[in-house]
């Protein structure tokens, strides 16, 4: 796999994403280009087990003969509690308790699937929200919201991260690509937290900067407007209409806003916000993108959360036959190694 990504020089330094790309390089065929194959043709999961213990038990003693660190990085979870044998407990105190991998194979999937948003219900839900107007150079609607629905569905943050996030979180390209901080702050006035307080950065495409600046312009004029400061490190999402006049956007207003747009027949009749981190994560596997950066694109603490949640979206034909999901997420900036953990 390492020779197939042109990383065969780095097989020393390698570390959990690689190893779980391995996992899925296996699935895949044995090839880094993400392809559907039939179930049949898959290796066991008892292969799978079996290929993963000799690659782990390798770097076992590449580690105590070379001092090759990568033993250590994959194997940093807590020791397994060693199972009651009741009348052969004695051979338990034989053997030491070993720290368990960090990198396991989902042997089961979930039953329930993560409900989605289509690519077109999305745009339905943004336009629901406000709408460009050519002829007159402006937006029709409310800016605002618009941008929060189309930050969810790039990034598949959190509703509470982008709550939570101020106007220098986002951050312009200029030349380069824009990315959005997702920062752990305990002092959001409207209570906003991002989950395990664990920060990221999350690279993200051209429509969403200008739709950011666009926002930003009205933003500025309607504190202008109103005779109130903003500064860089104001909230991102505020009351523009309504007092008190730019305080931080709460979660209710926007639930209010997700109800009146179900009472006009817009999205699914339950749709939340969360769908459009579920839609964004699907979008992103059907897409072609290892599953490891998606894990580390929604601040997953483990890979294998997002095996769990997101595992049958590659055997859903019918799914990937719905919409070009690779158009869908075209203009997203998705980068692997440079996102931050």
């Amino acid at each position: 796999m390492l020779e197939e990504r042109g990383e065969a020089e780095a097989w020393a330094e390698v570390g959990v994403p690689a190893v779980t790309a391995f996992l899925s390089w296996l699935r895949n065929g044995r090839k880094v280009q993400f392809e559907a194959m039939p179930q049949e043709d898959r290796p066991s999961d008892d292969t799978l087990e079996a290929r993963l213990g000799a690659v782990i038990s390798f770097y076992r003693w590449q580690a105590a003969v070379h001092d090759v660190p990568v033993a250590r990085r994959l194997l940093k979870g807590a020791p397994r509690r060693a199972p009651a044998r009741g009348l052969l407990s004695h051979l338990d105190a034989r053997t030491a308790p070993a720290p368990s991998s960090l990198v396991r194979v989902r042997r089961t999937r979930r039953r329930d699937r993560p409900p989605i948003l289509l690519p077109q219900q999305v745009q339905a839900i943004m336009d629901g929200c406000a709408i460009h107007d050519g002829g007159a150079g402006e937006w029709v609607g409310n800016l605002r919201d618009r941008l929060l629905f189309a930050l969810l569905a790039e990034t598949g943050m959190r509703l509470g991260e982008a709550l939570g996030m101020r106007i220098s979180d986002l951050v312009m390209g200029r030349g380069g690509t824009p990315y959005v901080e997702v920062v752990p702050r305990e002092d959001n006035p409207n209570q906003a937290r991002v989950k395990m307080m664990r920060a990221r950065r999350v690279y993200v495409g051209t429509d969403l900067e200008r739709l950011y600046a666009d926002y930003l312009t009205h933003l500025a004029c309607r504190a202008a407007e109103l005779g109130l400061p903003v500064t860089a490190e104001h909230p991102l999402f505020v009351n523009l209409d309504r007092p008190p006049f730019l305080a931080a956007l709460s979660e209710g207003t926007v639930r209010d806003k997700v109800s009146t747009l179900k009472r006009k027949g817009v999205g699914p009749a339950a749709w939340t916000p969360h769908w459009f981190r579920h839609t964004h994560a699907t979008a992103l596997l059907l897409g072609g993108t290892p599953d490891w950066v998606v894990s580390r694109r929604l601040g997953h603490a483990h890979v294998q959360t997002t095996l769990d949640l997101y595992g049958w979206v590659s055997e859903d034909e019918a799914l990937r036959a719905a919409a070009n999901w690779k158009q869908y997420t075209q203009g997203w900036r998705v980068h692997g190694t440079a996102e931050r953990a």
